[in-house]
C-alpha cells in the first residue's frame, strides 16, 4: 500500500517580485502626486502652504550660507590688503606703529617665499605722524612697502608715491582735511625732536576698511628711513600674503619655524603674527556669524520639517479611501508607508528645486548688481557680499534631504494604522 507524500514549499519573494512591488508603489505615488497629463495634484491650499514653507526654508538657508561666507571672505581680504595674512616684526615691538627695526636679508625673504601657499613676500616700514592744514589736523601712520604694486588696485585717483616728496592719502582723509590730489601738506613727526616734511598729494585710495582709511598714508621707503635714521637693510617688518586664506594656520606655523631662530645683525629676534592675532576684535565678531548661521539653519530645518510633516499628513488623510482599498487587497503596512514616503519625497524634491532656484537667483542678483547696500563705517563693506562655496552648499542640500527623509518616517506610519473595515463602513 503506497502513501501519497505531499511536499510543502515556502514561497520566497524573488528580486523580480520585490522590483514589481517597488514599481507599483512608485506608480501609485506618482498618480497621487500628478494626473495623467503630468499636472501636479498638490494644489490644495494646505499642501501649497507646505510647499511654500519648504521653498522658503531652503532659499533662506542657501542665502544665509552665501552671505556669511561672502562677508567673512570680503572683510578678511580688506584687512589683508592693508597689511598681510602674516606679519613678521621685531620681537621687541609693543604693538605700536613706532616699530623697532629688523635687518632683513634676501636669503630670509627667499626662504619665506618658497613656503607652500605663499603668494608674495615684501618688507614694509611705518612711522606715526600728523598732517596739518591751516584749519585742521589729522593723525596718520606713514607706511611704505617694497612692493607698492600690491596696493595699487586700491587707488581711486593719481598714482602710488614715486619720489620722497609724494604722499598718498585716503579718500576719507582728503575729505576730513579738505584736500585733493596735487595739494601740498605739512607732515609733523615727533621723536627726540619734531621733524617737518613738505609733501604733495600724488593720489587718493580707498579700501572700504574704515580703520585703515582713517590712519594709513603711503609714501616711499626713503622717507621713513631718513626720519628714523635707518640703514638700507633695516625695515619695520615683513608681510607674507597667501594664495589660500584657509591655509592660514598651517602656513603661520611654517613661517614661525622659518623665523623663530633667526637673528639679525644686531642680535634681535623675529616674531610672527597672523591676521587674526593682529585684529582679534574683528575676527571675534566674524566668528559670531558662524553661530548665527547655525541658529538660522536649525530654525529653518524645523520650519521645513514641520511643513513636510503637515503636508504628508494632509496627503494621507486625503487618500484614506485608497489606503483602505489597498489594505483590503492585501497590501502590507510597509508597502502603504512607502507610497506616501515616495509621494512626499516628490513634494520635498520640488520644494528643494524651487528653493535652490530662488536662493541662488537672489544671491546671483546681489553678486552682480550689489543692489542691497550696507553702512561701510559699521560693516567694513558698502554692499552685502555674496560667495558661492560649492562644498558647503552641497553639504547643506544633502543635509536638508537627509532631515526630510527622517521626518517623513513618523507621519507615514499614520497610513499603516488605517483600518480597512472602518474606511469601508464610512464609505
Amino acid at each position: 500500500m503506497s502513501r501519497n507524500h505531499i511536499k510543502i514549499t515556502k514561497i520566497v519573494p524573488t528580486r523580480a517580485l520585490v522590483a514589481d512591488k517597488m514599481r507599483a508603489g512608485f506608480f501609485i505615488a506618482q498618480r497621487l502626486y500628478s494626473d495623467e497629463s503630468g499636472r501636479s495634484r498638490s494644489s490644495r491650499p494646505a499642501v501649497r502652504v507646505a510647499l511654500a514653507g519648504i521653498v522658503t526654508g531652503v532659499a533662506v538657508m542657501i542665502l544665509t550660507v552665501c552671505v556669511v561666507v561672502g562677508f567673512k571672505r570680503t572683510v578678511t581680504d580688506k584687512v589683508a590688503c592693508v597689511g598681510a595674512h602674516i606679519q613678521v616684526t621685531s620681537f621687541e615691538n609693543n604693538n605700536t606703529f613706532e616699530m623697532s627695526p629688523v635687518s632683513v636679508t634676501d636669503t630670509l625673504l627667499g626662504r619665506l617665499a618658497e613656503l607652500p601657499h605663499v603668494a608674495s613676500v615684501n618688507t614694509f616700514l611705518t612711522k606715526p605722524g600728523i598732517i596739518k592744514t591751516d584749519d585742521s589736523f589729522q593723525g596718520i601712520v606713514l607706511k611704505a612697502t617694497g612692493r607698492p604694486e600690491l596696493f595699487a588696485q586700491q587707488l581711486r585717483t593719481g598714482h602710488m608715491p614715486e619720489t620722497p616728496g609724494e604722499v598718498l592719502l585716503s579718500v576719507w582723509q582728503s575729505r576730513a582735511l579738505r584736500l585733493d590730489t596735487g595739494d601740498v601738506v605739512w607732515c609733523y613727526f615727533v621723536g627726540e625732536e619734531v621733524r617737518v616734511r613738505k609733501m604733495r598729494i600724488c593720489g587718493l585710495y580707498s579700501t572700504g576698511f574704515s580703520e585703515a582709511d582713517r590712519q594709513i598714508a603711503w609714501c616711499t621707503p626713503e622717507v621713513i628711513r631718513r626720519l628714523n635714521g635707518w640703514a638700507e637693510e633695516q625695515v619695520s617688518g615683513i608681510e607674507v600674503r597667501l594664495d589660500n586664506v584657509r591655509r592660514l594656520d598651517e602656513t603661520a606655523d611654517l613661517v614661525w619655524f622659518a623665523t623663530a631662530n633667526h637673528l639679525d645683525d644686531s642680535g634681535g629676534g623675529l616674531y610672527s603674527q597672523t591676521l587674526e592675532q593682529l585684529n582679534p576684535q574683528i575676527f571675534a565678531w566674524l566668528d559670531l556669524l558662524d553661530m548665527n548661521v547655525v541658529i538660522i539653519i536649525i530654525l529653518m530645518l524645523c520650519v521645513a520639517g514641520f511643513n513636510i510633516v503637515s503636508g504628508l499628513i494632509i496627503l494621507i488623510l486625503d487618500s484614506v479611501s485608497l489606503i483602505g482599498v489597498l489594505k483590503a487587497l492585501g497590501a502590507s503596512n510597509r508597502f502603504v508607508r512607502g507610497i506616501f514616503v515616495i509621494e512626499s519625497s516628490m513634494l520635498v524634491g520640488r520644494g528643494m528645486l524651487l528653493g535652490n532656484l530662488l536662493g541662488f537667483g537672489i544671491a546671483a542678483l546681489q553678486y552682480w548688481t550689489h543692489i542691497l547696500p550696507l553702512d561701510a563705517a559699521t560693516y567694513y563693506v558698502d554692499f552685502v557680499p555674496v560667495a558661492f562655496p560649492v562644498g558647503w552648499l552641497l553639504l547643506l542640500n544633502l543635509g536638508i534631504a537627509a532631515v526630510s527623509v527622517l521626518v517623513m518616517i513618523a507621519p507615514s506610519t499614520v497610513a499603516a494604522q488605517v483600518s480597512p473595515a472602518r474606511v469601508m463602513r464610512y464609505d
